[in-house]
């Protein structure tokens, strides 16, 4: 008699104002983190225009908006990333979205990251 919304409602918390709170909040942190902090802040010199690219990079991964027209991995390819980087950012990431977020959708950001991640830290171990 009643339809399910769960499929309806699991993308109900991700908006483009979740996704954009959510890439300030975690980039705050990490730029007054120790240990990944000092690399981002050296690279970046315009701040709010990364943070608008970040928003509409997560705007396409998670609503598939395709806002995002740049190439990840070109990107990360010139940085000096270590392996352990990318378990610290996850980690960081991981606690911002819990601490914004309901942990279904939470869990959603966090999937994303992870799989991310994963194909970053592949790209680069081929340099």
């Amino acid at each position: 008699m009643f339809a399910d919304h769960g499929d309806d409602r699991k993308d109900a918390d991700i908006t483009e104002q979740a996704i954009r709170r959510l890439v300030h909040a975690f980039y705050a942190r990490v730029r007054q983190d120790p240990a990944i902090g000092p690399l981002f802040n050296r690279q970046i010199d315009d701040w709010p225009a990364h943070l608008d690219t970040l928003s509409a990079f997560w705007s396409s991964v998670m609503l598939s908006t395709g806002r995002y027209k740049g190439t990840p991995m070109a990107a990360h390819m010139r940085l000096p990333i270590e392996p352990v980087f990318f378990e610290h950012w996850l980690a960081l990431w991981g606690r911002t979205a819990t601490d914004l977020f309901t942990p279904e959708t939470a869990a959603r950001f966090i999937g994303k990251a992870e799989r991310i991640a994963e194909s970053l830290k592949l790209g680069l171990s081929l340099r």
